[in-house]
């Protein structure tokens, strides 16, 4: 289960349609709605500059939040729509999802690696290259995970981990239909390097003998 929710607060909107929300806009707010679950749609508002720097941060639209509103029952939601003016490109309008505690949805999870130290691949010089620091999979909305573990212990220069080698939480899906790449043991700079000159001065003696081949001929 995901350590911490993060919050989104709100205030009920008092009055719906176009006044109502130029209103909102005017004072400093971003109108919203929030709708679906067994609750009748919500009029919303939320703080302009707390949206804004939670739309700046990423992940916006893929997030669970716990909205919370006074008077009101805390309840998790996903934006399903953010409006935008089209010529300042900022946020007018939200649209929240209500989600059950059965709801399937797609959320990114941070990817944890451990025992990078017991890398046999690490130990004698090799890089962990990161390809996917997050995971985009299919949740229950009531059992989010935290993360997911990857265990580098044993790995060699060369081996990859797939999303295949990695024991996903219970009802946890990939949204990729692929066996995509998370991370890899590659070699270090010095030794590609050597093994670069190694390919060149081969080439060289090849080129060399070639050479002395037609010259006898």
């Amino acid at each position: 289960m995901a350590g911490q929710i993060p919050d989104l607060h709100a205030e009920v909107r008092t009055g719906t349609g176009k006044g109502a929300a130029r209103q909102a806009r005017r004072a400093g707010f971003v109108p919203g709605v929030v709708y679906g679950g067994e609750a009748d749609p919500m009029a919303i508002q939320v703080p302009f500059n707390v949206l804004l720097k939670k739309l700046k941060s990423g992940r916006f639209l893929s997030t669970l939040f716990n909205l919370k509103v006074e008077g009101e029952e805390d309840v998790r939601v996903i934006c399903r729509s953010v409006q935008r003016d089209v010529v300042k490109d900022l946020p007018t309008h939200i649209d929240l999802l209500r989600l059950r505690r059965t709801s399937k949805i797609a959320l990114f999870i941070h990817v944890e690696f451990i025992n990078e130290e017991e890398a046999p691949g690490v130990k004698k010089g090799g890089v962990l290259t990161v390809v996917r620091p997050e995971v985009e999979l299919s949740v229950t909305a009531g059992d989010i995970p935290e993360k997911i573990v990857v265990d580098l212990a044993g790995m060699e220069v060369g081996d990859i981990v797939h999303i295949s080698d990695v024991t996903l939480p219970d009802g946890a899906t990939p949204t990729i239909d692929r066996d995509f790449v998370i991370a890899n043991i590659s070699a270090p700079s010095s030794l590609r390097s050597s093994d670069s000159e190694d390919e060149e001065g081969g080439e060289e003696v090849e080129v060399a003998a070639e050479e002395e081949a037609e010259a006898e001929e």
